[in-house]
């Protein structure tokens, strides 16, 4: 059921394009998936059992998110006074978010390894230093990056309704319920996964009570 939840947004960013006025494509949020997207290809390629559904979804949306940030970023330019200013300013943050993660791959081997073989450090450290699910891993780092999501979902915490999309609310709403079940049952389990989609699902719950309340209420 989790891999089956997250063709949602990609089928969200499909129905948005194909119907929708790019007027109510958050950048936050967008820009937020394609780097959450890209991280779980690379997860759902290491959970075992490995998760091809998963990542044939992952692989799709990264596609989808980023047709839908070429629009927003287009009526952007073409509707708002200064919005090339802005989207310099996304840029710079996506290349700093970019270098980060490079750098901590680079970095990764040597850091663990010396972390687990230090006599000094206590054995906790060490424990999660090493552990399956701990920082060195992709099954820490994506569902880590989700959190993103959420704090996208605060960033649009005001956001007018008539902006709000309805497919997509709904798919992540879906998504955080649902994987709040699924990672407690992959190997290994996963809390830190469970607590961030409990979040996911908690606040994208308030927007599409939001547009809920706003449009048919």
């Amino acid at each position: 059921a989790g891999p089956v939840a997250n063709w949602g947004l990609v089928g969200s960013a499909v129905y948005d394009a194909l119907n929708k006025g790019p007027e109510i494509i958050s950048l936050p949020m967008t820009g937020t998936m394609v780097v959450y997207s890209s991280l779980f290809i690379r997860f759902a390629w290491a959970v075992q059992p490995r998760n091809y559904l998963l990542f044939a979804c992952h692989t799709f949306n990264v596609g989808a998110q980023l047709n839908q940030l070429r629009r927003a970023l287009e009526y952007k330019i073409k509707n708002e006074p200064g919005a090339e200013a802005e989207i310099k300013q996304y840029g710079l943050q996506a290349a700093a978010v970019g270098a980060g993660v490079l750098g901590t791959l680079a970095v990764s081997t040597p850091l663990q390894n010396a972390i687990v073989n230090n006599s000094v450090l206590p054995s906790a450290v060490k424990s999660f230093a090493a552990h399956p699910a701990g920082p060195f891993q992709i099954h820490f780092w994506a569902p880590t990056f989700k959190w993103a999501l959420s704090l996208a979902n605060l960033a649009d915490i005001d956001r007018p309704t008539d902006k709000i999309s309805l497919s997509q609310v709904t798919a992540l709403t879906a998504t955080g319920v649902i994987w709040s079940r699924y990672s407690m049952v992959i190997n290994p389990v996963n809390y830190n996964l469970m607590a961030v989609n409990i979040a996911l699902g908690s606040s994208s719950g308030y927007h599409l009570f939001r547009k809920i309340k706003a449009d048919y209420l």
